[in-house]
């Protein structure tokens, strides 16, 4: 069963597609959970689906193929926890609407990134001197410096794990 979609509504909707945000092109609410996502996205795409507007003209046709894929795209990114994060705090700093999956990979990565330097300044402060420590050899020094880290920031996982690897190099060094 097909839903038949006005050519004039498939025109307007490419025109202004670039300025709807990935919420407003599923037609869902920004709180929606990963279900009604889903389920936004599949009722989405057999509307819009080349395939299943044969009937109409080749460039119509070729404008449902566009918002199939940006369909395809929003749903990509809305799916997954970690790259809806990134997209939500993007669009709450009013950067662009898109997010490529690979920028998405790359803003995770950077955030761990972040994580593992520290989140307060002075976590940072205490994880730079660790670095030096580790550089100069001071493994024991190295790791009194990520447990004060820790004080400042006792729920990084960069910094827990980070006094875990170096205890067992000390200790395998011993």
């Amino acid at each position: 069963m097909s839903t038949a979609i006005d050519p004039l509504e498939i025109s307007a909707l490419v025109r202004i597609m670039d300025e709807l945000d990935y919420y407003q092109l599923l037609n869902i609410d920004p709180t929606a959970s990963t279900g009604e996502i889903r389920k936004a996205y599949h009722a989405s795409s057999r509307s819009f689906h080349p395939d299943a507007n044969r009937q109409l003209a080749p460039e119509i046709r070729k404008n449902c193929g566009r918002i199939s894929k940006r369909i395809t795209e929003a749903y990509c990114v809305l799916r997954d926890t970690r790259r809806r994060k990134t997209y939500d705090f993007k669009r709450s700093e009013g950067q662009p609407l898109r997010i490529q999956l690979a920028e998405a990979k790359s803003a995770h990565a950077e955030q761990r990134k972040a994580e593992c330097r520290g989140a307060t300044a002075q976590g940072r402060q205490f994880h730079g001197k660790a670095e030096a420590d580790i550089r100069s050899g001071n493994l024991s020094g190295a790791i009194q410096n990520i447990q004060m880290a820790l004080t400042f920031e006792p729920g990084n996982g960069g910094f827990k794990s980070m006094v875990e690897d170096l205890k067992a190099t000390l200790k395998a060094e011993s």
